[in-house]
C-alpha cells in the first residue's frame, strides 16, 4: 500500500508538471504525424498492398512502437535537470519509496505515450486504417510495456552518467540500431536473410511483429504473445535495475 501511495504522489506531481507544459503534446506527435502524412502514402505501391487500409495496418503499428521507443529513451534528460536542481538530493530526507520515485515518473511517461498513440491512431482511421477495439487495446498494452521499459532504462542511465553530454550520444547509439533492426518503417521480410537473422536478436522486432499482428486482427498469432512476453520480461529487468540506481542515488 505504501508503494502504491508513494507512486501515486510522484505520478501526480510529474503529471501536473507535464500538463503545465502542453507543448509536449505537439512535440511528441509532430514527427509521427509527418511520417503518417508524407511517408505512409508511398507504402501502398511499395508494399504492393491491395488497399490503403492494408498499408496502414503495416505502417501504423511500427510508427507507434517507434514513438514508444524514442519517447522513453530520452526521458532521462529531465531527470538530469532535476539532479542539477537538487530535487533528487532533497528526496533523501523523505520516507518515500525509492521504487516509487522511478515508477511515478515512468508511469507519467506511459500515460503521455498512450495519449499520443490515441491521437495518431485516430488520424490513421481517417486515412483508411481499420482495427478491432480489443486488438487495439492489447496493442496499447504492448506499447505501454515498451514505454515503461525504455523510460526506466533512460532514468537509470541518466543516474549513472549524470550529464546530458554523455546521455545524448549514448541514447542515439542505442536508438539507431534498434530502429534499423526492428522493421519499424518497413517489414523485415524485405531484408536480406543475414539481416533478418541479426534482427531476430532485437527484442523490439518481436514487439513490432506482435503489434502488426494485432492491427491485422490476428490475435492468435504467436508473434502477439511472444512480443508481449519478451517485453514484459525485459521491462521487469529494466525497472529492477533502474530502481536500484535510484536507491543508490537517494541514500
Amino acid at each position: 500500500m505504501k508503494l502504491a501511495r508513494d507512486t501515486w504522489l510522484i505520478f501526480q506531481r510529474q503529471f501536473l508538471l507535464l500538463v503545465r507544459q502542453p507543448v509536449w503534446l505537439f512535440v511528441g506527435v509532430f514527427q509521427p504525424v509527418m511520417y503518417l502524412l508524407l511517408f505512409a502514402p508511398l507504402l501502398k505501391p511499395a508494399l504492393q498492398a491491395s488497399s490503403d487500409a492494408e498499408a496502414y495496418r503495416i505502417f501504423v503499428p511500427g510508427l507507434l512502437v517507434l514513438l514508444a521507443i524514442f519517447g522513453g529513451l530520452f526521458q532521462g534528460f529531465g531527470l538530469i535537470a532535476e539532479l542539477r536542481a537538487g530535487v533528487i538530493e532533497r528526496s533523501r530526507v523523505t520516507p518515500i519509496s525509492r521504487l516509487a520515485l522511478l515508477l511515478g515518473r515512468s508511469l507519467r511517461d506511459v500515460v503521455s505515450l498512450i495519449a499520443q498513440a490515441v491521437i495518431i491512431t485516430l488520424l490513421a482511421l481517417a486515412f483508411g486504417l481499420s482495427v478491432f477495439i480489443g486488438d487495439l487495446l492489447l496493442a496499447y498494452l504492448l506499447l505501454a510495456l515498451i514505454a515503461l521499459m525504455t523510460s526506466a532504462l533512460s532514468y537509470g542511465i541518466a543516474l549513472v552518467v549524470k550529464s546530458e553530454d554523455a546521455l545524448a550520444p549514448l541514447m542515439n547509439t542505442i536508438a539507431q540500431p534498434v530502429l534499423l533492426l526492428s522493421g519499424i518503417l518497413l517489414p523485415l521480410s524485405f531484408a536480406p536473410g543475414w539481416l533478418q537473422g541479426i534482427a531476430d536478436w532485437n527484442p523490439f522486432s518481436w514487439a513490432v511483429d506482435g503489434a502488426r499482428a494485432l492491427f491485422a486482427g490476428d490475435l492468435g498469432n504467436d508473434a502477439v504473445w511472444q512480443g508481449l512476453s519478451v517485453m514484459a520480461v525485459i521491462t521487469v529487468l529494466a525497472v529492477v535495475w533502474a530502481a536500484r540506481e535510484f536507491a543508490r542515488s537517494v541514500r
